[in-house]
């Protein structure tokens, strides 16, 4: 779980039980606390250890790339630079590739099940740098992950044992993304590569938008 999650699941229990007790008495508020405490054993139970992440890269075997990505990459220059960065443009490489777009979930939406507009969030952004890549001769598949890229990419290695993990981003990283950049660095097997690209320039030629 990610360490910012942490406040919101202890908010998230602990004013349910107190509204329970000031609105309906112990009974109502110890019968709250009960099945909190059973959220929090099954929420625990699913976290997984914070071990190495993937297998270790058999030499000889085709070049592998998982593609993790924070943002839909749609321009050339972009293309580029992932390709130079990620060393995809060398000549005679047929490396399988894979792009993962982990679902952005708001939290209140995940409180409510509402995951299927993350998704198809996702699935756009797949679509646009699945194709963008192909228009420069690299071909390669999407797939969408867990809103976790950590997470994402751990799942994902268990299918596709890529022999590398390449983490795209978008202009100015957040806090979030680094945090994340930098436990995939600490914890994968595989070669990892982050590609921060340059920030993009806004629509209207940088002038701000009038009110």
């Amino acid at each position: 779980m990610a360490p910012w999650k942490l406040p919101l699941v202890v908010a998230a229990i602990a004013v349910p039980i107190v509204a329970a007790f000031l609105v309906g008495g112990p009974g109502l508020g110890t019968a709250v606390g009960a099945l909190a405490a059973v959220a929090l054993l099954v929420v625990a139970a699913r976290q997984s250890p914070r071990g190495p992440i993937g297998s270790e890269p058999t030499a000889g075997n085709r070049r592998t790339v998982l593609m993790a990505i924070t943002c839909a990459i749609e321009e050339p220059a972009e293309v580029q630079a992932i390709a130079r960065e990620a060393h995809l443009d060398q000549a005679g490489d047929d490396a399988e590739i894979v792009v993962l777009a982990p679902a952005s979930i708001g939290f209140l939406d995940r409180w409510a099940s509402d995951v299927e507009g993350a998704r198809r969030e996702a699935q756009t952004k797949l679509v646009a740098t699945v194709a963008a890549l192909a228009k420069a001769g690299i071909a390669a598949e999407g797939r969408v992950g867990d809103e976790d890229v950590v997470q994402a990419v751990e799942d994902q290695l268990q299918g596709f044992p890529a022999s590398e993990v390449v983490l795209v981003s978008e202009g100015k990283t957040s806090d979030r993304v680094k945090a994340a950049a930098e436990e995939l660095r600490s914890r994968l097997r595989a070669d990892f590569h982050h590609v921060a690209l340059p920030p993009r320039e806004s629509s209207l030629g940088g002038h701000s938008p009038q009110s």
